[in-house]
């Protein structure tokens, strides 16, 4: 069935059930029933290449997870508790405003072609960026596409100091250095002097923020930060399982040690159970992100919740408000950042003097 045939059906002009179709107001509510009435009783589905051509968009938002540090293998992006969960949350939220959501996973700088493909070719009215890895070039080249652009987990200055701030972009967020502090500060309250970390990547904006809270926390409290005691995870399960079984060999272990992710925290805690190293007898561990299993372990992970469901809704709100301000009418950035939450649980205890 074709527009015309709704519009013969409803009695109107095919103008009226175009302006009905893209909710434009100045159509009268009675007229406005009668064509939603017919489009219902035939479940008459607009053109997407006809809306696309015409200016109205496709519904669709592109959600772009980058990981360019793993491993060729099939399904690693989703075994990523991080990236799982925001890509459903995303998903969530983009359905209940009625809209798609195209998602795409990029593991090399080549991927990176195919989002501006999606842009260029018009199959996506906005993209979320998620993700290590991404390529500054690249971000750049997709804001002077002036499409509207979300980051998630990005570094503000970056983005200044680039001048892409004077494009339909915007970054969302966590408070990733407060955060981080506040495992700090609870480890140090427990008498803990000798604490270590399972760093993330330092090329991404949450593993720089994570590292600085816990380095500027020490220098707080006058306690040394040990190089044997600073452990490269890069976030990965793999790579930290191996750095945190080497240092079990090494025989030297600070009282706790903070991992830049839960993911990491879990491969920690198994190294070390295969090791023979308790958990928090020998070493307290606490972890970042509260994953769902965090609570499950034995014991409970000590971690900070990421405020994934409220930053994946602002990404989401994001892309419509930039999408409803025409292209070429100046700039719509815009960003901002949430508060995550400390939860303390089993993984860490009370040292003495």
């Amino acid at each position: 069935m074709r527009s015309e045939d709704i519009a013969r059906l409803a009695g109107v002009s095919r103008s009226t059930v175009s302006r009905v179709i893209n909710n434009y107001s100045n159509v009268p509510e009675e007229t406005r029933q009668r064509v939603l009435k017919v489009i219902e009783e035939h479940h008459y589905e607009p053109n997407t290449s006809a809306r696309v051509l015409a200016g109205k968009g496709t519904d669709t938002i592109g959600l772009f997870v980058v990981s360019t540090a793993e491993r060729p293998e099939v399904s690693r992006i989703y075994d990523n508790s991080y990236f799982a969960r925001f890509v459903d949350a995303v998903t969530d939220h983009a359905n209940a405003k009625g809209s798609y959501v195209l998602i795409h996973t990029v593991y090399s700088p080549e991927d990176f072609l195919r989002v501006k493909q999606a842009f260029l070719q018009k199959r996506i009215d906005g993209g979320v960026i998620v993700g290590s890895g991404r390529d500054p070039q690249m971000v750049s080249e997709l804001a002077e596409l002036q499409a509207p652009i979300v980051l998630i987990d990005y570094d503000i200055a970056e983005i200044i100091g680039s001048r892409l701030n004077k494009s339909r972009l915007a970054v969302v967020n966590s408070m990733d250095y407060e955060g981080a502090m506040a495992v700090m500060e609870h480890l140090i309250g427990l008498g803990h002097r000798e604490i270590g970390i399972l760093a993330g990547r330092l090329d991404t904006y949450s593993g720089r923020e994570r590292f600085k809270a816990y380095e500027a926390a020490l220098q707080q409290h006058g306690l040394p930060m040990r190089e044997e005691f600073i452990l490269q995870g890069q976030f990965l399960k793999d790579a930290a399982y191996a750095e945190a079984e080497r240092l079990a060999r090494s025989g030297r272990l600070p009282t706790a040690l903070f991992c830049a992710n839960d993911d990491m925290a879990i491969s920690a805690l198994q190294a070390f159970t295969r090791s023979g190293i308790r958990v928090p007898e020998d070493i307290s561990l606490a972890g970042y992100d509260d994953v769902p299993s965090a609570a499950l372990l034995s014991p409970g992970l000590t971690t900070v919740r990421l405020p994934i469901y409220e930053m994946a809704r602002a990404a989401v709100e994001s892309i419509s408000r930039m999408q409803q301000k025409k292209s070429g009418s100046g700039s719509s950035f815009e960003t901002v950042s949430f508060p995550a939450e400390f939860i303390s649980r089993g993984s860490c205890r009370a040292v003495g003097p």
